[in-house]
């Protein structure tokens, strides 16, 4: 299921004082300074609202206590945290439907307004993806990743956006999780990532240079290769020669391969891997600490930002920074996410929010 929507303002007056809304964000700065747009994504943790359809989880429900009054105390809660965020685009991962995604944007209205919205699920599904934009999207798609009969729980959505006129193109994912074991869940990881493969030789040859961010909960680590000690291949490999050898002759020519290649050089480069294969910039371990989920006692980085080449060129968008929310409200006192509880209707959600920074060089002034 696909809905795009550009949402309709509030009181009009709002208007007045913002101008266009949706094709200029409040970051981008006077034109004589530099540019900046903020672009985060955040797992808001099983956001259901309070009628039931029958694919809820079971804590959502009536009967489990779950009501439309809690459903709307915590819109307002996360509307609060999306406030702090300050993001001109705003991934939202794990949301039931589009009118969920529609009312976060009317309660962020007065303050921060987001006039588009992107979302989709699978049929049936309990929960999906969706987008909250302060840019009209140029182009959208939805991707849906299938290995051999089985279908990923959630579609990739492909946003195009134009911010100052300059093309940015963001690839939001909810990979699939863990739950049924690493190893056997690995092959649905890897069809999103050969996906977003696919998309990038085609982007290359029809729009080359274009910046691309890959952003959202990919259910796996940085290090994943690291952490189950090269046992086998995972969709997001670091360039490394033992990888490369594991990926069985991608090494040798590119071609539509199941993994991304992400590499802590900025911009992100391959030594072990084909010279034009797709490389992309992870800053976790470099810029990102410790961790955007915390599970068994261990911090995971399963949460993401990824950037291409092209955000690293000096031309258009560039990379300027990027952190994890690590702070109240999204954290608790003893220093961890600040998980919702369906029960107490206290919490947040249990991930992070990661957010991204980008800049664009300010002209030259005019004499």
């Amino acid at each position: 299921m696909i809905r795009l929507r550009k949402n309709k303002p509030v009181p009009v007056f709002i208007l007045i004082l913002l101008g266009c809304a949706g094709c200029t964000a409040s970051s981008v700065r006077d034109s004589r300074e530099t540019r900046t747009i903020a672009i985060a994504a955040w797992n808001v943790q099983a956001l259901f609202d309070g009628i039931e359809t029958g694919t809820e989880y079971g804590e959502y429900t009536a009967s489990s206590g779950w009501s439309e009054e809690k459903f709307t105390a915590r819109l307002t809660s996360l509307s609060q945290g999306v406030e702090q965020l300050a993001a001109d685009v705003l991934a939202v991962i794990e949301v039931e439907n589009l009118q969920i995604l529609e009312e976060l944007a009317s309660a962020l209205w007065a303050k921060q307004p987001y006039p588009w919205t992107f979302f989709a699920n699978n049929p049936e599904a309990s929960l999906g993806l969706g987008v909250l934009s302060r840019f009209p999207f140029t182009k959208t798609k939805t991707h849906s990743a299938v290995y051999g009969k089985e279908v990923t729980p959630r579609p990739i959505l492909e946003v195009w956006i134009e911010p100052e006129g300059q093309p940015l193109v963001l690839f939001i994912c909810h990979w699939k999780s863990k739950l049924g074991g690493d190893k056997n869940t690995e092959p649905l990881r890897r069809a999103g990532a050969r996906i977003i493969n696919r998309r990038m030789k085609e982007i290359g040859q029809e729009n080359p240079g274009t910046p691309v961010i890959i952003l959202g909960d990919l259910n796996e680590n940085h290090d994943e290769f690291y952490r189950q000690n090269g046992s086998y291949r995972s969709a997001l490999l670091p360039d490394d020669g033992a990888a490369a050898e594991l990926a069985g002759g991608a090494v040798d020519s590119w071609r539509v391969v199941d993994f991304l290649i992400i590499s802590g050089e900025k911009p992100p480069r391959t030594e072990y891997f084909s010279p034009d294969s797709p490389v992309f910039y992870s800053p976790w371990g470099i810029e990102l600490s410790p961790g955007s989920y915390h599970y068994q006692n261990t911090w995971e980085t399963i949460d993401h930002l990824l950037l291409s080449k092209a955000l690293f060129d000096l031309s258009g968008w560039d990379f300027d920074s990027c952190l994890v929310m690590a702070q109240e409200p999204f954290l608790t006192d003893k220093g961890y996410p600040n998980a919702y509880n369906p029960r107490t209707g206290f919490g947040l959600s249990d991930h992070l929010p990661l957010k991204l920074v980008l800049k664009q060089p300010s002209p030259a002034p005019i004499e």
